[in-house]
């Protein structure tokens, strides 16, 4: 008797505890499922979604699985989509690299390296264009506008990212016709980047360009000073040169 009597009272012990763990873990549920219907009510425009916070909360305590599977299985397609571009820009298909990355930036709205990537290829892609649509003209313009769009938002996206104030200021100079844009980009690159001999070129020809003749032989100087490459200092030296007899015109 005793004997069934400890028995029904482990019974009831164990079925006691056993409601205890399920009313935490239904409680700390609920407050997790409360937390995200709140943040998504905040997140509406109009203060609050179709449903009611309630709804919205049941609704999630059903589907939180693969709603965080889906969450998970979009990050990771959106790091597929930018391996695939960076193997077709390699591979010089720009144009295909460009529909990647499109797809890439769908999923990933706020990696830097995405808005740079399509700065470079769309850059080439518009050097491409050599008037074989009617429409040329402005398919060429489109791309160049991508170009420079992508390189603003990368830099917006990481200020200190060198690659994309290179590349925006190479686009200004070489391609736009515009290299008095290109000089606060390229001076605040060689600020990080100081031994980058190639930059220094860009930016002796933007002063050049803008008539600011004094800061390119400056420039030119510094590269003859600092390369070791017999060619690179022969190039700069004639640069100068060309500069000094229009500087003194």
């Amino acid at each position: 008797m005793n004997k069934l009597k400890e028995f029904v009272i482990g019974i009831l012990i164990l079925f006691i505890v056993g409601m205890l763990v399920r009313f935490v873990y239904l409680n700390e549920s609920t407050k997790s499922h409360r937390h995200l219907a709140k943040r998504i009510s905040e997140l509406s425009p109009r203060g609050g979604p179709p449903e009611t916070i309630d709804g919205l909360r049941k609704a999630i305590a059903l589907y939180e699985a693969q709603i965080e599977l889906n969450v998970k299985e979009g990050a990771q397609t959106g790091s597929y989509w930018k391996i695939l571009a960076i193997r077709l820009a390699d591979k010089g298909m720009h144009q295909d690299a460009l529909a990647a990355l499109e797809r890439a930036i769908y999923y990933n709205a706020e990696e830097a390296i995405l808005y740079n990537l399509t700065g470079v290829s769309a850059g080439i892609v518009a050097k491409s264009i050599v008037g074989f649509s009617t429409n040329a003209e402005k398919e060429r313009e489109h791309y160049y506008r991508l170009s420079e769009n992508s390189y603003l938002r990368a830099m917006q996206i990481d200020e200190l990212y060198l690659k994309p104030m290179y590349g925006l200021a190479v686009l200004y100079v070489f391609e736009l016709d515009r290299p008095a844009e290109a000089i606060p980009y390229l001076e605040r690159y060689l600020k990080m980047q100081t031994s980058d001999i190639s930059a220094m070129f860009i930016l002796a020809r933007a002063y050049y360009l803008t008539e600011r003749f004094s800061q390119a032989i400056e420039l030119y100087d510094r590269i003859i000073a600092r390369t070791k490459d017999a060619k690179i200092k022969a190039e700069a030296q004639n640069n100068r040169d060309i500069v000094m007899r229009l500087d003194y015109e």
